[in-house]
This record gives structure tokens, sequence and C-alpha cells, in this order.
């Protein structure tokens, strides 16, 4: 009996962890300063990837539901990968080009509680311009 219970557990055991991994979607920094997915919608659990299939560009996060424990900002060209464990939208910049508008928007779950406060992050005329098309995108519920 010893000897059947291992096994089925080892392989409960490689299999689970396999199975219960969120899904990862990969977004890449475009030659037109912009990110390759605008507003991203994910599950609790989920990751994004970023990509830096652009030269001198990063993720630097400006806003979320949690705003003392927003993910750290990725360094310039290299990829960055973040797990969303918290639901709602976060509101993320590439350091250089946030101002000229290079933003996303990532919806994890269903929930838009912290959309308000996303609404007032501080930022120059034309990147506000493009948070505000961006929140309408998040509020239609496509991408």
């Amino acid at each position: 009996m010893k000897f059947i219970v291992i096994p089925i557990l080892a392989a409960v055991l490689y299999i689970f962890p396999r199975t219960s991994l969120g899904e990862i979607v990969q977004i890449e920094f475009t030659e037109n300063d912009a990110y390759s997915i605008e507003v991203a919608r994910i599950k609790v659990g989920d990751s994004i990837e970023w990509l830096p299939t652009d030269e001198g560009h990063n993720v630097q996060f400006l806003a979320g539901p949690l705003v003392n424990s927003l993910p750290p900002k990725s360094k310039i060209d290299e990829r960055h990968i973040v797990v969303f464990s918290e639901p709602g939208v976060y509101l993320y910049g590439c350091t250089p080009h946030a101002n000229m508008g290079m933003l996303g928007l990532v919806v994890v779950g269903t929930d838009l509680h912290n959309l308000e406060s996303i609404k007032q992050t501080d930022l120059s005329p034309i990147a506000s311009s493009v948070l505000r098309r961006l929140i309408r995108i998040a509020k239609s519920g496509s991408h």
C-alpha cells in the first residue's frame, strides 16, 4: 500500500502546481512609444510579463489599489514580470515616456473600485488625455 500511495502523491504534487498557476499575459514595448496591450484584463493570481522589444522603455507603477505596495519599477530595457494578487485597476507607464502618453492599465478581476483614485493621478496634459481614453476602454469591458 505504501508503494502505491507514494507514486500517486508524487504525481499529484507534480501536476497540482502546474495547474494552479495563473496565466501569463505578455506585453511588448513598441517602437511607437506605446505598450502592445494598453488595457490588460487578468484574473487574480495571473501575471503580466513586459518584454523589451524596443529600446528605451520600462514599467513604473503610478497608481493601484494598494498605493503603498505597488510593484517595483523595472530597469530600462529589461524584461519585467509581476504577479497580481490584489483586485483592482493598476496604472503604469514608461518612466522616460509617461508624460508623452506611454501608459497602460491592468484590470485585475472585474473590480473597478479604485478607478476614481486612478483618475486623480497627476499627469501631463497629454498623458491625462491618454488616461481618459484608457479608462473609457476599461469601463467598456473591451481591450
